[in-house]
């Protein structure tokens, strides 16, 4: 496991306070449809939550089951843990497995990568504040566009430049899209935000290349 123990403490933090936000939610809430496409909040603490209720050899056999198709396999978790009660979900979150866990093959970086944006997810649509601190958001906006991590999404910010206006952070230079930190972030991450969370000059677009 590639564990940065700092780094890995504030991933925790985040699971943390999405513990929180949700420990006394109403079933409308948890039904509220998420930035993930064809998820509720359920389904994406579900999906987040995989680590607590899966051991590693557990996950690759249903992996092989799915044909290592991750993408269909997380979807068929994701929507049949759903139903897990919501009690063990908050438990789950709490979990010290999730806590220290890291994608396989990934660093803690990419945990809490993971962590922050699926916490976005829930989050902008239900009209809460971020959990993520200005420093955190910050790092995760210094992974997706230095680090590269937008691409994975199919994002191509070739010739643009950004400006998070709520914590002073900016990056590269050319075509300037300026917006909240964590409406960037999502917009790297390939969601579909509503109302406009990114400004432009008048002459030039708004759309981020995905391809």
């Amino acid at each position: 496991m590639n564990d940065n123990p700092s780094l890995q403490s504030v991933v925790a933090t985040q699971f943390e306070a999405l513990a929180e936000l949700l420990s006394s939610a109403s079933d409308a809430t948890w039904n509220t449809g998420s930035l993930c496409d064809g998820w509720r909040v359920r389904e994406v603490v579900a999906h987040m939550t995989m680590p607590a209720r899966y051991s590693e050899a557990h996950f690759m056999e249903e992996l092989e089951r799915y044909g290592f198709d991750f993408t269909r396999l997380s979807n068929e978790i994701a929507s049949r843990d759903a139903g897990v009660r919501t009690s063990q979900l908050i438990e789950d979150l709490h979990s010290d497995e999730l806590h220290h866990w890291t994608p396989p093959g990934g660093s803690s970086h990419d945990a809490l990568n993971h962590v922050v944006i699926h916490s976005l997810d829930i989050t902008v649509p239900l009209g809460k504040t971020r959990l993520a601190s200005d420093e955190t958001i910050r790092m995760i906006l210094d992974d997706l566009t230095l680090g590269g991590i937008h691409r994975n999404f199919g994002i191509d910010i070739e010739g643009r430049s950004f400006e998070a206006i709520d914590i002073g952070w900016t990056f590269s230079s050319g075509q300037l899209l300026r917006g909240k930190a964590e409406n960037i972030a999502l917009a790297l991450c390939g969601r579909s935000v509503p109302n406009g969370p990114l400004e432009a000059n008048p002459l030039m677009g708004t759309e981020i290349d995905q391809r």
